[in-house]
């Protein structure tokens, strides 16, 4: 097995496609499914052994474990990648319908936002854990971003730099400063921090995210993401002067062409201060 996650690890080093983080990601998720295969009794497979009975068990297995739809296709995106670097794009189907994969559900209306409190953060021990959670609030970062952002590289003043290496999909993107609460915190964190991100200089990004975790758990806090879902509902508010749909605002199909206007362009700032490449992604946090 260690030869068959060596020879995956090597493919991925001699094809490498993208950014950092992409590469990253795409070694993470294929020695996940190393290790899923073992355990599915495949043993003494090759780089280049994979078969459709292999992605059939894959696909058996993730819909058992319930994963999300677009979890479900990043992994296919990845086994895609691997198939064709080793010629056999024809082990997998290009089309995910054929494997009765469903379309990704942007649109729920559904308020999953969550609102970081004073007593949150005081059943938080770790300062690094703390200020993570603060940044993922005030400015709508994912997890790892604000983990691995170092704030006095990012901050230009009016704005955040979020480096490719620090964002999911490696795409680099600015998000406005805009508050003087956001600038206490920047300046909160370079206090404790300096020039270095919020991993302690002891520790390894996945040793701190491990304690992240640990920290929340311990606290009580869960779905962490809602923070990026509540920042985007505040930021709708302030960019249109009305609530979202997933805050019982008004939906956009009832709106007039001005105020649709408005709707659509606070959607694509929303859309890009999050890192998102598409507009329509933006029903997930406001709703429709």
């Amino acid at each position: 097995m260690r030869d068959f996650n060596y020879e995956l690890k090597q493919l991925c080093q001699r094809n490498r496609d993208g950014s950092y983080a992409t590469q990253t990601a795409r070694e993470r998720i294929l020695t996940l499914v190393a290790n899923q295969l073992q355990e599915m009794g495949f043993r003494h497979m090759h780089a280049d052994s994979l078969k459709p009975k292999h992605v059939e068990a894959l696909l058996a297995r993730w819909k058992a474990e319930e994963l999300s739809a677009g979890t479900i296709k990043n992994r296919m995106t990845e086994l895609r990648w691997w198939a064709e670097k080793v010629g056999k794009q024809n082990v997998i189907a290009p089309d995910n319908a054929r494997y009765a994969i469903p379309d990704r559900q942007y649109v729920t209306n559904l308020d999953k936002g969550r609102e970081l409190t004073a007593g949150d953060l005081t059943q938080i021990a770790d300062p690094y854990t703390r200020l993570s959670l603060k940044l993922q609030a005030a400015f709508g970062l994912r997890r790892e971003e604000s983990i691995k952002i170092r704030v006095e590289w990012a901050d230009r003043g009016d704005r955040l730099m979020l480096m490719d290496s620090w964002t999911k999909g490696g795409r680099e993107r600015q998000v406005p400063i805009r508050t003087p609460a956001q600038r206490e915190l920047l300046e909160e964190v370079k206090q404790l921090v300096g020039q270095w991100s919020l991993i302690p200089r002891t520790m390894t990004y996945d040793g701190q995210l491990q304690r992240f975790k640990a920290q929340c758990m311990k606290a009580g806090i869960h779905k962490v993401h809602g923070l990026r879902h509540h920042y985007a509902q505040e930021r709708y508010r302030e960019l249109t002067g009305w609530a979202c749909p997933a805050k019982g605002g008004p939906a956009a199909k009832s709106l007039d062409p001005e105020r649709r206007a408005v709707d659509r362009e606070a959607r694509a700032t929303i859309s890009a201060e999050l890192g998102h490449s598409r507009e329509q992604i933006t029903a997930v946090y406001l709703g429709r």
